[in-house]
């Protein structure tokens, strides 16, 4: 049997709920409440378990905060003897428009802290992420009061649908692979 990782990108403490950063955790909530998973205290992350298809799916949401985010990648893939083709990482971006979702099986970290140290620890910039935009609305030097901020409420009356979309992705990533996701979920 296949195991994947899906791993949400945020910081744990209240102060960072429902904040544009947190996205990869909101999406993995998401998807634990549509299967009635609840996650528990592992090591460097919160974790759930669950079979999909035919595959395990491990989802954490690391507990790291977001600038130590490799740790907790690095060590549940050894851990759990999973191979990096079957790592997804869920994160926000603001080089994309509100609510776009873009899955990629490698790139950049694109002036992202969570990923750049997924990549320092691992190695490498070949795994799979799901890019959930959040947009660019601030000024100059503002961006970390952005991403960090909640959502403003006419985004918060468009996020549910986006965030469900993105938890079919990362599900149908483990289900049928990266490229048949990207071809029928990309642009959308």
């Amino acid at each position: 049997m296949s195991k994947f990782l899906i791993v949400g990108l945020g910081n744990i403490g209240a102060e960072y709920e429902n904040t544009r950063h947190n996205i990869g955790f909101t999406v993995l909530d998401t998807i634990a409440r549509e299967h009635n998973l609840k996650f528990v205290t592992g090591r460097l992350a919160a974790v759930a378990e669950f079979k999909h298809k035919g595959k395990t799916i491990i989802l954490i949401k690391p507990s790291t905060y977001m600038n130590l985010s490799g740790k907790a990648v690095n060590y549940w893939l050894q851990a759990e003897r999973i191979a990096k083709e079957h790592l997804l990482v869920i994160t926000d971006d603001i080089a994309l428009p509100f609510g776009t979702l873009r899955m990629k099986g490698k790139g950049s970290d694109g002036g992202h802290n969570g990923l750049r140290n997924i990549q320092e620890i691992m190695n490498t910039t070949e795994y799979a992420r799901l890019r959930f935009g959040v947009g660019s609305e601030f000024s100059t030097g503002r961006q970390v009061d952005y991403v960090l901020g909640k959502w403003n409420d006419t985004e918060q009356k468009a996020l549910t649908p986006r965030i469900e979309m993105a938890g079919q992705m990362a599900l149908s990533f483990a289900a049928i692979g990266l490229q048949l996701t990207m071809t029928n979920f990309n642009n959308k």
